[in-house]
């Protein structure tokens, strides 16, 4: 027998949860698919920088706003603009005052979470494909051979959905630039020098094509993003099993660099991650598909460089689940509603990431990130 869910979101990353937790709020239940084996199956990522008008609107929307305020990371919205000679061209201290509190994403997932009924989250959950069946209806086949229906589906699945073709026949594509991941742990006591350079904040340090991206995380190690402009299939070249080859392979790049900054690469703790960035076509939009949509990254992936990726997730969740609760038993009129604010908004969101990727890696790099904050003030 086919189980049937009258709401089933595929993923559960902050957009999924998100919308999970405003429809409960709102007295509906949802169900909540994910591929990970449990919660804790592989890490969250760094830090986020939580916005005002979009994920702490959607984290008010969801009824945890004070206990988001309780886990934010103080100090975190300091920030230090650097050369590659290690000379500081900008820098912010955190009064304490900013619209935009940095937290640890895996702490703000385990709140959702924690939001939201035991079972709600069907852990282990593959979903390898999905098909409609007539009237707004879809059934959906998990990697273990198990299938249900939906009437309504939702992607929340990020950059590779597999509800996005229902859609949309649109595809991530290579942006030109990659990041590899390092962490420095326990920085203030094993790398002193690192911690001092990076500060207690966001940290850029800049050139042409390639600089460092980095921040302390709430456990007190440097969180570390080498960025490299190079072309789709560096990363095959570079095998990252081997860490000290992989870390001549990086350093190679930064050669005349500051050693300091060389040092961030060196002194890594454990394996270096490559991460190719991705992203939809700016202004990615569908035509209305009865019984489903998509939020987050399977709606709008775009590069990190404006900020918006995880605030926009839970943007999405909780406008899509305000607009069902104000819509009862009328889900194609609730989907209207959220997408006539999903497109515009992930558009413009989008333009500027792809702006800001350009100008943050230009030839006179850091020179043009450093005009637009000047341009600010």
């Amino acid at each position: 027998m086919t189980t049937h869910h009258p709401i089933a979101i595929i993923g559960a990353g902050l957009g999924g949860l998100t919308l999970a937790r405003v429809l409960r709020v709102n007295g509906i239940e949802a169900a909540v698919f994910d591929l990970d084996a449990s919660p804790s199956a592989r890490t969250q990522g760094g830090m986020l920088d939580i916005h005002v008008d979009s994920g702490q609107a959607a984290l008010r929307a969801a009824g945890l706003h004070d206990e988001f305020r309780a886990i934010v990371h103080p100090g975190g919205e300091a920030l230090r603009i650097l050369d590659r000679h290690a000379v500081v061209h900008h820098e912010e201290a955190d009064e304490g005052d900013g619209g935009r509190p940095e937290v640890a994403r895996g702490d703000l997932r385990d709140l959702l979470l924690g939001s939201l009924p035991d079972g709600t989250v069907r852990w282990g959950a593959k979903v390898t494909g999905a098909h409609p069946l007539g009237g707004g209806r879809h059934e959906v086949v998990l990697a273990d051979g198990m299938k249900f229906t939906t009437d309504l589906l939702i992607g929340a699945d990020g950059a590779w959905s597999k509800v996005r073709p229902l859609v949309s026949a649109a595809a991530p594509a290579y942006e030109g630039l990659s990041f590899v991941e390092v962490h420095l742990n326990d920085a203030e006591t094993r790398h002193p020098a690192s911690a001092a350079l990076v500060g207690g904040g966001m940290f850029f340090a800049l050139g042409a094509g390639k600089g460092f991206l980095a921040h302390h995380d709430t456990a007190g190690s440097l969180h570390v993003y080498v960025a490299l402009k190079t072309a789709e299939n560096w990363i095959s070249t570079v095998d990252f099993s081997d860490t000290a080859a992989a870390k001549a392979a990086v350093l190679a790049h930064f050669d005349g660099w500051d050693a300091g900054l060389q040092a961030l690469i060196t002194d890594g703790d454990g394996e270096l991650i490559p991460r190719p960035i991705h992203a939809l076509p700016v202004g990615h939009r569908w035509d209305r598909v009865p019984g489903v949509t998509l939020l987050g990254d399977a709606a709008h992936l775009m590069s990190p460089f404006a900020g918006e990726g995880a605030n926009l997730a839970m943007l999405d969740g909780a406008e899509l689940g305000l607009a069902l609760a104000a819509n009862p038993g009328d889900a194609e009129a609730a989907l209207d509603t959220y997408e006539a604010a999903l497109f515009p908004r992930s558009e413009a969101s989008a333009a500027e990431s792809a702006a800001s990727l350009v100008l943050c890696f230009a030839e006179d790099s850091p020179k043009p990130l450093l005009d637009q904050f000047a341009s600010y003030r």
